[in-house]
């Protein structure tokens, strides 16, 4: 066979592979044996191996291909993959659509309406009908490549197939949904008990785990799928409706049990029916997406913060499960205060293995009488954090003692103590491990350091590279590279983005400190009253009492924070180091929020609540988060809850959003 016979069989064979490729993995059909099949494939890779150069990005050979990667190179998209906001009642869906007729003046439109699979989302870019880049979420704006991996998923066509009377666009960006079907993932978890190895206990973690493997083989082997729900390109499409049956044309497979409804009622009664169908769907779902099925109106509704108006996330009711307590354990924060966490039996709830709950506090473990070896009821809230429940008193072993708070640190084996009128318990040794981890961990977030997390930082301390948060500041490229991770180039960027990160407002200065009792809106109101650092440090305990907001206890956690010499060593170290820590701006003088105190609640349309707190603060005003009798106003939204109700019982002014804006100017 000649070069030119050879290119001609080359092209039949990819396109009778790629047919049956789509039927089997999207239409759930099949058509040919998967030995016959087998056969194609082997003959198509034995041309190519003989005609090198006559190899294509869309040849189904190139599925696994290539060496291992280095590491995954950024890719920016083109478009933020924005986030959705999640409802979680029937009250509060409804909620949603009012807004939403409020907003676009407009009522009953066509909802179209999805599972909400439990993945991870994807962007797919074809340049000329073919597979260029595929790269995952990231922060929004920011994703990595991850092309290779995503060939090795038979469901994601690297070729798009020609739609009835269109042409493709030159670019045509697909986002969708890359997951585990049950039946793969349990295959998964066979075949490593088989192997004596660890069994995974959550798909969607698993999925994002295979999806950044290095080694596009590994990929593979997982039996991942993909689901489409978005198409960016222009093909007259004016519908969800009219998207689905493109996507489906272009030879992907929108997310099943998809449809558009007319009313709210029908829209509720298909999410009630997904719940009743959930569990034989072969794939795991948290919800439903809905969404408004004009696409024209959906992107005038336009975006509030970083979630779009014609889009909800219906999350499913928290599920329940009942397990066993097996241990408790204490873990320690970065201000060394220890929390009680319970080892359950592995229970899955909600599309996810639980194998820890919460228990925040030694008055928490007697509120529930929580003991090893009880029987619990667990849930998750929002489909996130486990919890207790309940504890079923009438299955408890006759030998279940009563949990002992802990007399020493399970890190550093230091006393503990319990100060006076904190539920607390304290790691009394200031040098803790975990505490420095904690604590470097705690600044890199209030600076806004990317790319640094929980194991680098262990790694810096244990090979005493730092020792302090600031230490961060003076890391050469040198210092990282060898540590699990880092290679040169990584290196160089971690540090360049560290540098990038030395100017640092007031506010957040101080809270990158970690001083007791001081979260974020408390670092903010003692940053706009003192206005400098040294004016923070050098206030008296009375001075800083007089801070609005400010009570007893955090004036005495302050005060103690800054007469710690090794405290005052680290702020002058900061300094040395070249961080710059800007001037409080002053509020804007004179105007009517200066000076008061608001509670923002409920859903408002013009902004987001943290936009909202964010003009209060910059007005000079301060936010509360409880409803009290010292309260000014309370800003009231859309559902706004139990604040609202508080604020009436108590008298509290409330404001509409409009009134809000008219204090605002």
């Amino acid at each position: 066979m000649n070069k030119a016979q050879a290119h001609k069989r080359i092209v039949q064979l990819k396109e009778v592979i790629a047919e049956h490729r789509h039927n089997y993995h999207v239409l759930d059909k099949t058509t040919m044996s998967d030995s016959a099949l087998d056969s194609l494939k082997h003959e198509l890779y034995t041309l190519e191996q003989a005609y090198p150069d006559l190899i294509t990005s869309d040849s189904p050979t190139q599925r696994v291909g290539g060496e291992p990667l280095e590491k995954f190179e950024k890719v920016v998209h083109a478009r933020p993959m924005l986030s959705m906001e999640d409802v979680f009642s029937q009250e509060e869906f409804e909620a949603w659509v009012m807004r939403l007729e409020k907003v676009g003046g407009k009522s009953a439109w066509p909802l179209f309406c999805m599972p909400k699979l439990d993945g991870l989302a994807v962007s797919l870019v074809y340049v000329g009908g073919l597979l260029n880049t595929a790269s995952t979420r990231g922060n929004g704006k920011i994703g990595e490549n991850v092309t290779q991996n995503i060939k090795t998923i038979q469901s994601i066509p690297l070729a798009l197939r020609k739609p009835t009377g269109m042409e493709i666009p030159d670019r045509v960006e697909v986002r969708g949904e890359i997951y585990f079907p049950v039946k793969a993932f349990e295959e998964l978890n066979r075949q490593l008990e088989k192997e004596g190895k660890p069994v995974f206990a959550n798909p969607r973690n698993t999925a994002a785990g295979s999806i950044r493997q290095l080694d596009p083989a590994v990929t593979a082997t997982r039996g991942l799928a993909f689901v489409a729900w978005n198409i960016d390109a222009d093909f007259g499409q004016h519908t969800m409706t009219e998207e689905w049956r493109i996507l489906e044309e272009l030879g992907f497979k929108p997310a099943p049990e998809s449809e558009a409804f007319d009313s709210v009622s029908a829209v509720e009664t298909h999410w009630k029916g997904l719940q009743t169908k959930r569990k034989g769907l072969g794939y795991w779902v948290d919800g439903m997406v809905v969404r408004v099925n004009d696409n024209a109106l959906y992107e005038n509704l336009g975006v509030v913060g970083k979630t779009p108006r014609g889009l909800v996330a219906w999350k499913f009711p928290a599920e329940e499960a009942t397990t066993k307590i097996r241990e408790i354990q204490w873990t320690v924060g970065r201000t060394g205060a220890l929390t009680p966490v319970a080892v359950v039996d592995p229970t899955w709830i909600g599309g996810t293995t639980v194998q820890h709950a919460s228990l925040h506090n030694i008055d928490e473990i007697e509120r529930l009488d929580v003991r090893v070896g009880d029987t619990v009821i667990l849930y998750k809230a929002g489909d996130i954090i486990p919890k207790i429940k309940e504890v079923l008193l009438k299955l408890r072993p006759s030998d279940a003692g009563k949990v002992q708070a802990p007399t020493s640190c399970p890190v550093c084996g230091a006393s503990v103590e319990r100060r006076e009128g904190e539920v607390a318990i304290y790691c009394t040794n200031p040098k803790c491990f975990v505490q420095d981890r904690e604590a470097v961990l705690h600044a890199t977030r209030a600076f806004e350091i990317d790319g640094i997390g929980p194991q680098t930082i262990a790694s810096l301390l244990e090979n005493g590279i730092i020792s302090t948060p600031a230490d961060l500041f003076v890391l050469q490229p040198g210092d990282l590279i060898g540590l699990e991770g880092f290679a040169e180039v990584s290196a160089q960027k971690l540090v360049e983005q560290i540098q990038s990160r030395k100017a640092i407002s007031l506010s957040k200065f101080l809270l990158s400190l970690g001083m007791r009792n001081v979260g974020e809106q408390t670092a903010i109101d003692i940053a706009n009253h003192f206005r400098t650092l040294s004016n923070v440090m050098d206030a008296s305990l009375e001075e800083l009492m007089a801070v609005e907001g400010i009570g007893e206890v955090v004036a005495k956690s302050v005060r103690a924070y800054f007469d710690q010499e090794h405290h005052q060593k680290l702020v002058a170290s900061y300094i040395e180091h070249g961080i710059q820590i800007e001037k409080q701006t002053q509020a804007r003088a004179h105007t009517r929020i200066t000076g008061k105190t608001f509670v923002v609640t409920g859903t408002l349309e013009t902004m987001s609540r943290d936009e909202a707190k964010e003009s209060i603060r910059l007005a000079g005003g301060t936010i509360a988060g409880s409803v009290s009798k010292k309260t000014d106003f309370v800003v009231v939204g859309e559902n706004p809850g139990s604040k609202f109700d508080r604020a009436k019982e108590l008298g509290v002014p409330t404001l509409s959003e409009k009134e809000f804006i008219a204090m605002l100017s």
